[in-house]
C-alpha cells in the first residue's frame, strides 16, 4: 500500500510521539596538482573523482605498460563488471532496510549495475573502445528511464548517499557520449537521491551525533557529486559548508574528534566501533576531498591537514601497530543516553578496502607531505581493485576503487606542490578543534605519545525494523522514530 503524507505532517506527528525523535526524509518517485579554478560559477567537466588530465594520464601510462598503472589496469580488466555487454536490471523501486510491511530488499541489483557502468566508462576512456561506452550509457539510461523511487528502513539513507555519489561519477565520465540522456539522469538523481541526502543532513533531532560518521559522509558525497553533475553551485557549497560547520559526525571536527600532533595522528570517530567502518570513512572523506579539489576547493588541507593525520591513524592501527586512543563519548538515541567506547576496536582489524591510493598520492605526490603508515598500507595491499573484488556484500561495493590506476601520480613540481585553492563560499568557515568538547586533561593538539608513531610504518548489525520504530512509506516519506538505547554503540545498520 502506498501512502502519501506531507513532510510537515509527519514531523508534527513525530514530535507528538512520546520519547520519539523524528526525522523527515523525502523519498523521490596528469591532473592539475593544484585545484582547478573555482572563481566563477561554472564547473570543470569531467570533474568529480577524475579530470580529463587524470584520464589522459591513465591512458598514457597503461599504453606504455608503466607500473603501477599497469597493475591497476590488470585489476580492472579482470573484473567481470567491466566487461562490455553487461545487461542492466533496472527496478521500479530499490529497497534497502526492509520493514515488516514493506517490500523486500533488492539494492544489490543497483550497486552491481552502478559498478558495471563506472568500470565500463573507465575502460572506454582508457582504450577508446566504444562498446564499453555503449554499455555504461545503456546502464545509466535504463535506470533513469525506469526508477520512480527508493525506499526502505533507516538504511535507505545509505542507499541514497553511497549509490547517489557513485552513479553520478559514472554519469560524469560519459556525460557527453552520444545517446546518453544526461538530463533525465540528472533528474533521477535530483528527484530520488538528493532530497534524502539533504533532509538527512538537516534532520530534526535532539541527538544529532547519534549516527555514525559514514551516514553523513555518504550523504555529503552524493550532494557534492549531484551538484557537479548538474552544475549546481549551491549544492556543491552545501557539502563544503557541512564539511566545515556541520553539526553531525560528517563534519571534519566531529569525524576526527581528537588530534595527537606530537605523534602526527588523529583518531577517527568510528575507531571504537570497528575497523571496516573506519576504512569506509577514510574512503568517503577522501572521495569528498578529491571531488572538491578537482573543482578548486582544498578540503584535504583543512585544519592543518587533519584528514591526513586520521588516515595515518587508521592505517597504522590496521597495520598492527599501537595508536593512542581517547574514550569516545556521545549522546545516543531518543533520550540522548550518554554512552562510551573506552578502547579502540579490534573487530575487522587488518581488513582491506581500496581507499589508500587516493589519499597517499594526494598528500605525498601532490603536496610533498610524508605518509609512512599509509604508504606501508598501500604497499601491503597491492594494486587496488573495485566493486566485485572485495566480497559479494554491500561493504565490497562501498568504494568505486581502482585507486592504483586512477590516482597514482608522479611527484609534483615545486610550483604544483604549493597550490592556491580558489576562494570558498563565505558560508564555509574554518572548523577547528574548539568545535569538539575534549575530555578533561587532554588537549586535542596533544595526547599521550608512545613514540614517533608517524615515522613507522563489517560486521552486520541488526536492522532497524518495527521494533525500533522505523516506518518506511513508498512514494512518500521516511520517518525515523528512535527509542532510547543503552548499548555501548548506536544500533543502526551494517554501515
Amino acid at each position: 500500500m502506498t501512502l502519501q503524507i506531507s513532510r510537515r505532517s509527519m514531523l508534527k506527528a513525530a514530535g507528538a510521539a512520546t520519547g520519539a525523535v523524528g526525522i523527515g526524509i523525502g523519498i523521490g518517485t596528469g591532473v592539475a596538482a593544484s585545484p582547478a579554478t573555482a572563481a566563477d560559477a561554472s564547473f570543470a567537466h569531467p570533474g568529480m573523482l577524475h579530470t580529463q588530465a587524470d584520464l589522459n594520464r591513465m591512458r598514457a601510462m597503461v599504453n606504455a605498460r608503466t607500473e603501477p598503472w599497469k597493475a591497476g589496469w590488470d585489476r580492472l580488466v579482470a573484473n567481470s563488471h567491466s566487461a562490455a555487454g553487461w545487461v542492466p536490471n533496472p527496478q521500479e523501486t530499490v529497497v534497502r532496510g526492509a520493514t515488516p510491511d514493506g517490500p523486500a530488499e533488492n539494492y544489490w541489483i543497483l550497486f552491481n549495475d552502478i559498478h558495471a557502468a563506472y568500470q565500463n566508462a573507465l575502460r572506454w576512456k582508457i582504450t577508446g573502445d566504444t562498446s564499453h561506452a555503449d554499455t555504461a550509457r545503456d546502464i545509466c539510461n535504463a535506470w533513469s528511464e525506469t526508477l520512480p523511487g527508493i525506499a526502505g528502513g533507516s538504511e535507505v539513507v545509505l542507499l541514497a548517499g553511497i549509490y547517489g555519489y557513485q552513479f553520478a561519477n559514472a554519469g560524469e565520465i560519459i556525460r557527453d557520449y552520444p545517446g546518453f540522456d544526461l538530463a533525465r539522469f540528472q533528474d533521477m538523481l535530483l528527484n530520488h537521491f538528493y532530497p534524502m541526502n539533504h533532509d538527512f543532513l538537516n534532520r530534526e533531532t535532539n541527538c544529532i551525533g547519534h549516527y555514525w560518521a559514514n551516514w553523513d559522509l555518504c550523504s555529503m558525497a552524493s550532494i557534492m557529486a549531484i551538484g557537479i553533475l548538474r552544475d549546481d553551485r549551491a549544492m556543491f557549497d552545501e557539502t563544503v559548508d557541512y564539511f566545515h560547520n556541520g553539526a553531525g559526525n560528517g563534519s571534519l571536527a566531529n569525524a576526527i574528534p581528537y588530534v595527537y600532533n606530537d605523534v602526527g595522528l588523529a583518531q577517527w570517530q568510528e575507531s571504537g566501533r570497528d575497523q571496516g567502518h573506519s576504512l569506509m570513512g577514510i574512503g568517503l572523506m577522501g572521495t569528498i576531498c578529491e571531488m572538491a579539489w578537482n573543482q578548486g576547493v582544498d578540503l584535504y588541507g583543512a585544519d592543518d591537514s587533519r584528514f591526513r593525520k586520521a588516515c595515518e591513524y587508521v592505517a597504522r592501527y590496521n597495520l598492527g601497530y599501537d595508536v593512542p586512543y581517547t574514550t569516545y563519548t556521545w549522546n545516543n538515541g531518543a533520550h540522548c543516553v550518554e554512552t562510551e567506547q573506552t578502547v579502540i576496536s579490534e573487530h575487522g582489524r587488518g581488513g582491506g578496502r581500496p581507499v589508500w591510493a587516493r589519499v597517499y598520492h594526494h598528500y605525498v605526490n601532490r603536496r610533498g607531505i610524508a605518509m609512512p603508515n599509509t604508504g606501508e598500507m598501500l604497499a601491503r595491499s597491492g594494486a587496488e581493485g573495485g566493486g566485485g573484488d572485495y566480497g559479494p556484500n554491500s561493504g565490497g561495493y562501498d568504494e568505486l576503487g581502482f585507486g592504483t590506476l586512477a590516482f597514482s601520480r608522479n611527484r609534483a613540481t615545486a610550483t604544483e606542490s604549493a597550490p592556491t585553492p580558489a576562494t570558498e563560499s563565505s558560508s564555509s568557515g574554518s572548523s577547528g578543534d574548539s568545535a569538539v568538547e575534549q575530555p578533561s586533561g587532554l588537549s586535542p593538539q596533544g595526547g599521550e605519545s608512545d613514540g614517533n608513531l608517524a615515522a613507522t610504518g563489517s560486521s552486520e548489525l541488526p536492522l532497524w525494523t518495527a521494533a525500533s520504530g522505523v516506518t518506511a512509506l513508498l512514494g512518500g516519506l521516511l520517518l525515523f522514530r528512535r527509542r532510547g538505547r543503552t548499548a555501548a554503540t548506536p544500533s543502526e545498520t551494517p554501515e
